[in-house]
Protein backbone atom coordinates (compact mmCIF):
# COMPACT_ATOMS: atom_id res chain seq x y z
CA UNK A 1 0.00 0.00 0.00
CA UNK A 2 3.03 2.27 0.37
CA UNK A 3 3.28 3.34 -3.31
CA UNK A 4 -0.46 4.05 -3.43
CA UNK A 5 -0.24 6.07 -0.22
CA UNK A 6 2.66 8.16 -1.55
CA UNK A 7 0.91 8.84 -4.86
CA UNK A 8 -2.29 9.90 -3.13
CA UNK A 9 -0.44 12.37 -0.91
CA UNK A 10 1.72 13.74 -3.73
CA UNK A 11 -1.41 14.36 -5.82
CA UNK A 12 -3.12 15.89 -2.78
CA UNK A 13 -5.85 13.28 -2.31
CA UNK A 14 -5.48 13.62 1.45
CA UNK A 15 -8.71 11.86 2.43
CA UNK A 16 -7.79 8.79 0.37
CA UNK A 17 -4.19 8.92 1.58
CA UNK A 18 -5.37 8.98 5.19
CA UNK A 19 -7.75 6.10 4.44
CA UNK A 20 -5.01 3.99 2.81
CA UNK A 21 -2.67 4.67 5.75
CA UNK A 22 -5.37 3.62 8.22
CA UNK A 23 -6.29 0.51 6.21
CA UNK A 24 -2.61 -0.48 6.07
CA UNK A 25 -2.33 -0.07 9.83
CA UNK A 26 -5.53 -1.97 10.63
CA UNK A 27 -4.65 -4.80 8.23
CA UNK A 28 -1.19 -5.03 9.82
CA UNK A 29 -2.71 -5.36 13.30
CA UNK A 30 -5.27 -7.93 12.10
CA UNK A 31 -2.58 -9.91 10.30
CA UNK A 32 -0.52 -10.09 13.48
CA UNK A 33 -3.50 -11.09 15.63
CA UNK A 34 -4.59 -13.80 13.18
CA UNK A 35 -1.04 -15.17 12.90
CA UNK A 36 -0.76 -15.40 16.70
CA UNK A 37 -4.24 -16.84 17.25
CA UNK A 38 -3.85 -19.60 14.68
CA UNK A 39 -0.16 -20.28 15.25
CA UNK A 40 0.77 -19.08 11.77
CA UNK A 41 3.89 -17.13 12.75
CA UNK A 42 6.80 -17.72 10.41
CA UNK A 43 10.40 -16.54 10.29
CA UNK A 44 9.70 -14.82 6.97
CA UNK A 45 6.66 -13.05 8.42
CA UNK A 46 8.61 -12.02 11.49
CA UNK A 47 11.17 -10.41 9.16
CA UNK A 48 8.85 -8.91 6.54
CA UNK A 49 6.21 -7.44 8.87
CA UNK A 50 8.46 -4.90 10.61
CA UNK A 51 10.19 -4.11 7.31
CA UNK A 52 6.84 -3.31 5.68
CA UNK A 53 5.83 -1.23 8.71
CA UNK A 54 9.08 0.76 8.60
CA UNK A 55 8.81 1.30 4.83
CA UNK A 56 5.30 2.73 5.14
CA UNK A 57 6.20 4.90 8.12
CA UNK A 58 9.42 6.13 6.46
CA UNK A 59 7.54 6.88 3.22
CA UNK A 60 4.97 8.83 5.24
CA UNK A 61 7.69 10.86 6.97
CA UNK A 62 9.39 11.63 3.66
CA UNK A 63 6.32 12.56 1.63
CA UNK A 64 4.85 14.61 4.49
CA UNK A 65 8.11 16.59 4.71
CA UNK A 66 8.00 17.77 1.09
CA UNK A 67 7.73 21.51 0.74
CA UNK A 68 7.04 21.35 -2.98
CA UNK A 69 3.65 19.59 -2.95
CA UNK A 70 1.83 22.35 -1.08
CA UNK A 71 1.06 20.60 2.15
CA UNK A 72 -0.81 22.62 4.75
CA UNK A 73 0.72 20.59 7.59
CA UNK A 74 4.24 19.30 7.10
CA UNK A 75 6.38 17.05 9.22
CA UNK A 76 9.59 18.95 9.93
CA UNK A 77 12.69 17.65 8.20
CA UNK A 78 14.50 17.30 11.55
CA UNK A 79 11.96 14.70 12.68
CA UNK A 80 12.08 12.84 9.39
CA UNK A 81 15.88 12.72 9.50
CA UNK A 82 15.88 11.56 13.14
CA UNK A 83 13.31 8.80 12.55
CA UNK A 84 14.92 7.43 9.41
CA UNK A 85 18.46 7.74 10.81
CA UNK A 86 17.43 5.76 13.90
CA UNK A 87 16.03 2.98 11.74
CA UNK A 88 19.09 2.91 9.49
CA UNK A 89 21.43 2.70 12.49
CA UNK A 90 19.38 -0.15 13.97
CA UNK A 91 19.27 -2.09 10.69
CA UNK A 92 23.00 -1.62 10.05
CA UNK A 93 23.85 -2.61 13.63
CA UNK A 94 21.78 -5.80 13.40
CA UNK A 95 23.27 -6.61 10.00
CA UNK A 96 26.83 -6.03 11.21
CA UNK A 97 26.33 -8.13 14.33
CA UNK A 98 24.70 -10.95 12.40
CA UNK A 99 27.51 -10.96 9.84
CA UNK A 100 30.33 -10.82 12.38
CA UNK A 101 29.05 -12.61 15.48
CA UNK A 102 26.46 -14.98 14.05
CA UNK A 103 22.70 -14.87 14.12
CA UNK A 104 21.33 -12.82 17.00
CA UNK A 105 17.75 -11.88 17.75
CA UNK A 106 16.91 -8.43 19.06
CA UNK A 107 13.31 -8.50 20.24
CA UNK A 108 11.40 -5.22 20.26
CA UNK A 109 11.26 -3.31 23.52
CA UNK A 110 8.46 -1.37 25.11
CA UNK A 111 10.40 1.81 24.37
CA UNK A 112 10.64 0.85 20.69
CA UNK A 113 6.91 0.19 20.55
CA UNK A 114 6.20 3.54 22.25
CA UNK A 115 8.44 5.21 19.67
CA UNK A 116 6.48 3.66 16.82
CA UNK A 117 3.23 4.74 18.47
CA UNK A 118 4.47 8.33 18.91
CA UNK A 119 5.70 8.44 15.31
CA UNK A 120 2.36 7.09 14.08
CA UNK A 121 0.53 9.76 16.08
CA UNK A 122 2.68 12.47 14.46
CA UNK A 123 2.03 11.08 10.96
CA UNK A 124 -1.69 10.69 11.60
CA UNK A 125 -1.89 14.24 12.96
CA UNK A 126 -0.15 15.55 9.81
CA UNK A 127 -2.44 13.51 7.55
CA UNK A 128 -5.53 14.65 9.42
CA UNK A 129 -4.34 18.26 9.32
CA UNK A 130 -3.87 18.13 5.56
CA UNK A 131 -7.25 16.49 5.11
CA UNK A 132 -9.02 19.06 7.31
CA UNK A 133 -7.04 22.01 5.96
CA UNK A 134 -5.54 23.21 9.23
CA UNK A 135 -3.11 22.10 11.92
CA UNK A 136 -4.70 19.82 14.49
CA UNK A 137 -4.50 20.82 18.17
CA UNK A 138 -1.32 19.73 19.95
CA UNK A 139 0.44 18.97 16.65
CA UNK A 140 3.74 20.43 17.88
CA UNK A 141 3.53 18.27 21.01
CA UNK A 142 3.01 15.16 18.85
CA UNK A 143 6.14 16.08 16.90
CA UNK A 144 8.22 16.66 20.03
CA UNK A 145 6.97 13.46 21.62
CA UNK A 146 7.88 11.47 18.50
CA UNK A 147 11.30 13.14 18.37
CA UNK A 148 12.00 12.49 22.06
CA UNK A 149 11.03 8.83 21.85
CA UNK A 150 13.01 8.42 18.62
CA UNK A 151 16.22 9.75 20.18
CA UNK A 152 15.85 7.98 23.53
CA UNK A 153 14.90 4.63 22.00
CA UNK A 154 17.75 4.85 19.48
CA UNK A 155 20.26 5.41 22.28
CA UNK A 156 18.63 2.70 24.39
CA UNK A 157 18.84 0.26 21.50
CA UNK A 158 22.53 0.97 20.96
CA UNK A 159 23.36 0.64 24.67
CA UNK A 160 21.32 -2.56 24.98
CA UNK A 161 23.05 -3.99 21.93
CA UNK A 162 26.53 -3.11 23.23
CA UNK A 163 25.66 -4.65 26.59
CA UNK A 164 24.41 -7.86 24.96
CA UNK A 165 27.65 -8.06 22.98
CA UNK A 166 29.67 -7.41 26.16
CA UNK A 167 31.09 -4.23 24.70
CA UNK A 168 31.58 -1.39 27.13
CA UNK A 169 31.39 2.14 25.71
CA UNK A 170 34.75 3.84 25.93
CA UNK A 171 34.68 6.66 28.44
CA UNK A 172 37.22 9.49 28.24
CA UNK A 173 38.38 10.85 31.55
Amino acid sequence: MMPLFVLLIVYRYFAYGLLVFLVAGVSDVLDGLIARKFGQKTALGAFLDPVADKLLLSAAFIVLSFDSIGLIVRIPLWLTIAAISRDIVIVLTVLLINLTAGRRVFPPTLLGKLTTCAQLMAVLAALLGNYRGYTVPYYRQFLLLAFGFTIVSGLHYLLRTMKSMNVQPEMKT
